[in-house]
């Protein structure tokens, strides 16, 4: 829920305004936001996976691509461990964002308990399959509509990331696992705690494709630091 008025996210998307960017405001924004960007894609931070109907507080597939979006971020771990997602909750979001058109940016991560437990493979192989499985049933998964993020919760808003070898042996394991048993080559991102100061040192290894950015996306100079990293 940041920044809290349109200006300030207008002023902030447009100095994010580049290529191979993704902007996912509020939803609030979205529309005014649409409107200025020119070179970075808009993105929506969720959505619900009913067309229509009496979903108070819910917003559609449809209703997001109305206003410009072309991503959709599901799954993410403060949509799990905060509102109680499950994976056969992301699996109905998927399921709809690629009938829609849209590219779905899956979110997978692991506990620091289920870290310390050494559960992490596991933990992302029910949360693939689990979010997957519909879209895989119906046929409409290819690598131009899905992107694996691979987002650790202990290492999200603790300024404690994942190491870069650590983050890249986990997302080729991601990227191997979704090979062999989809077919697919799709592209992964990490997220937690990415900064201007460490993006690079993720982007060195080919199984990293990019980043999901939290808290330094809402620091312009960071912005554009991470841009030039990219571009």
């Amino acid at each position: 829920m940041n920044p809290v008025s349109v200006n300030e996210a207008v002023d902030l998307a447009g100095s994010s305004d580049y290529k191979n960017v993704v902007v996912a405001p509020p939803f609030l924004f979205l529309g005014e936001i649409g409107k200025i960007l020119k070179n970075a894609k808009l993105g929506a931070q969720d959505l619900y996976w009913e067309e229509k109907g009496a979903f108070t507080g819910e917003i559609s597939a449809g209703q997001i691509k109305g206003a410009g979006v072309s991503y959709a971020i599901i799954g993410h771990s403060e949509r799990r461990h905060k509102m109680g997602e499950t994976d056969e909750m992301t699996a109905k979001k998927v399921l709809t964002a690629i009938k829609e058109g849209l590219v779905a940016v899956l979110c997978i991560g692991e506990t620091a308990q289920e870290k310390e437990s050494m559960k992490t493979e596991e933990v992302l192989r029910r949360q693939i399959e689990g979010g997957l499985f519909l879209a895989k049933t119906d046929g409409k998964l290819n690598e131009n509509n899905l992107i694996i993020a691979y987002e650790p919760v202990w290492a999200i808003g603790t300024g404690n990331p994942q190491t870069p070898e650590g983050a890249a042996e986990t997302s080729k394991f991601i990227k191997d696992f979704i090979s062999i048993n989809y077919g697919l080559n799709v592209m992964a991102l990490y997220g937690g705690s990415v900064t201007s100061q460490n993006l690079g040192d993720f982007l060195k290894y080919e199984s990293i494709n990019g980043a999901l950015v939290g808290g330094a996306s809402l620091k312009k100079e960071e912005v554009e630091k991470m841009a030039a990293l990219i571009n």
